[in-house]
């Protein structure tokens, strides 16, 4: 039967109790909530000795905690018992609800396991239910119950995680914990767990807390890195709209592009580079207007002109929302496209005279005839038995300076090699001789000077390249826009002019044979050249090599029909 001081004692557990969890609540470290749960039971449920083994992330338990002993506290703290022997303390020990009791009767089986433990050695019980300095009770910290803090329920941690163990030792009284002691420790071992598990949730919130403050750092590092290299590299930077309405409109430019292009920052947001970009070179950019793109194209600077510049494209994308950005660099290349076209100008021109040379000559007369005949036959559609027909004189359509046909080569079908051919008109020449009789050609004039060799060997070779300079000024002179004035070497030049008729020609060739006899002041000194003009005609169906062969057979032709005092200079 209750005794009349129970209740007192009682209030003054609960009292104890309510102190000991509202320090549990109020600990600010992990660490500090685990020594307040070990003084705690100590302080407030009167036992001499208290022990936190706590749960590693590899299932074995550390002593985290220890309370009323100093000695036996430096002693066991930090040691660790392996799962399996603590599995099998709390499986044979004797149920008080979620408690688990081992008498010393049964305890001695424990001596070898690997569970750190103290104990004072003391004399046998004198009666039934007196505390035995072997005997071990254990309350097991699980998991809170989603929704519920409450400790009431099933007597085992079955379906929840296990946090740890609370050892305790020496009830002060020396007799074991009755029906409500049993139950003010299970209590406690329960709000333990809850503030065991918070004060788990708010360490991992102040490491996440502090890692995303790393990382808000060193994204804002980053991007001050990324604007002072956009802002201050030493070439253009731009970045643009990528997709949507707005696709390629300039969002930002560094100093370095909007120098480059004589335009503020300001401007240049109302742009994007199909809007700057050279009219010839816009194809180019729309090829390469995508990650890891690159092209060298001209962009056009405020004053009207256009600068060369290499763009190399990067995408700057989002991990959630995919690419949103390009990253353009813009490099200035002015100068080795400058050096590229004047190799390629001397690749293709004469030194001396700075005219087109042999080789730019022929490339002009291959890309203007082809191998086929201007009047070959052509594909009609299937014939009678089933087979290809043939007209081997189709009507050609009548186009200035030659004549079109629908296909250009052979039939009117696709190539093996797929693709159609483009339309191709057809060089002719006259066929009325010296007569126009209306049909318009490529005229091929083979001009040869006349007593170039005598000025070179009486003057030296720097007079006759100041006539050869004169010359090639007075032929440029004499022809029209298009037309082309080669020199082949030495003292022979080709005059290229498309669409002139048979009379056209014979006109061109006298006024430009007079143009070149009018003298020539070298070093204060006048000499004279002539000019023997042969004309020719490209057709097609003829080879490079046959027109200037017959150009230049007329020139001969005509060199020795002049009479020997027309052909004299000097």
């Amino acid at each position: 039967m209750e005794t009349e001081s129970e209740p007192y004692v009682r209030l003054s557990t609960l009292r104890q109790l309510h102190q000991v969890v509202a320090d549990l609540n109020t600990a600010r470290s992990l660490a500090d909530t685990l020594q307040t749960v070990a003084d705690g039971v100590v302080a407030g449920l009167n036992y001499q000795l208290a022990c936190v083994n706590l749960v590693r992330p590899d299932g074995d338990l550390v002593v985290a905690a220890f309370a009323g002993d100093p000695a036996a506290e430096a002693l066991i703290t930090g040691r660790v018992g392996s799962r399996d022997a603590w599995d099998r303390r709390l499986s044979m020990g004797v149920p008080w609800g979620e408690l688990r009791f081992i008498p010393h009767t049964e305890g001695w089986v424990l001596m070898d396991d690997d569970v750190p433990q103290w104990h004072t050695d003391g004399p046998a019980p004198r009666f039934e239910d007196e505390w035995h300095p072997h005997d071990r009770l254990y309350a097991p910290m699980y998991s809170p119950r989603l929704g519920s803090a409450r400790s009431d329920g099933p007597p085992s941690g079955t379906g929840r995680e296990l946090l740890g163990v609370i050892s305790v030792d020496r009830p002060r009284n020396g007799r074991h914990p009755g029906p409500w002691g049993q139950e003010a420790l299970q209590m406690y071992a329960s709000q333990s767990a809850i503030a065991i598990s918070n004060a788990r949730l708010r360490s991992n919130m102040q490491r996440a807390l502090i890692r995303l403050e790393r990382e808000q750092q060193a994204l804002r590092a980053s991007e001050e890195s990324f604007r002072q290299a956009f802002e201050y590299a030493p070439s253009g930077m731009a970045i643009a709209e990528l997709g949507g309405d707005q696709h390629g409109r300039l969002l930002r430019t560094n100093d370095a592009l909007c120098r480059l292009l004589g335009r503020p920052a300001s401007v240049m947001r109302r742009y994007s580079f199909a809007d700057l970009v050279h009219p010839e070179d816009i194809g180019t950019l729309l090829r390469t207007s995508a990650e890891g793109g690159r092209a060298e194209l001209r962009l056009g600077r405020r004053d009207g002109t256009y600068v060369w510049v290499s763009l190399r494209n990067s995408v700057v994308a989002d991990t959630a929302d995919g690419p949103r950005f390009l990253l353009t660099h813009v490099e200035d290349i002015e100068e080795r496209k400058r050096h590229e076209l004047q190799l390629a100008h001397r690749a293709s021109h004469d030194a001396l005279t700075g005219l087109p040379n042999s080789a730019e000559l022929r490339s002009r007369l291959s890309a203007r005839i082809c191998e086929r005949p201007a009047h070959s036959g052509s594909y009609q559609g299937p014939g009678p038995d089933g087979g290809f027909a043939y007209d081997p004189d189709p009507l050609p359509v009548a186009y200035e300076g030659g004549y079109e046909h629908e296909h250009e080569h052979g039939f009117g079908f696709e190539p093996a090699g797929g693709g159609a051919y483009d339309h191709h008109v057809h060089a002719v020449a006259p066929t009325g001789g010296d007569t126009d009789d209306g049909t318009k050609g490529l005229a091929v004039l083979f001009c040869d000077l006349d007593g170039f060799k005598s000025i070179n060997d009486r003057f030296g070779h720097h007079t006759g390249d100041a006539v050869l300079i004169e010359v090639a000024r007075r032929l440029t002179t004499g022809v029209r826009d298009g037309d082309t004035v080669a020199r082949l070497g030495g003292d022979e030049f080709v005059v290229l002019a498309d669409g002139l008729g048979a009379a056209d020609a014979a006109d061109l060739a006298v006024r430009l044979r007079n143009a070149i006899i009018p003298p020539i002041r070298v070093d204060g000194r006048a000499v004279r050249v002539g000019a023997s003009f042969g004309i020719g005609w490209a057709e097609c169906g003829m080879t490079v090599e046959e027109v200037l062969n017959s150009a230049d057979q007329r020139m001969y032709v005509e060199k020795r029909s002049r009479a020997k005092v027309h052909r004299r200079a000097g």
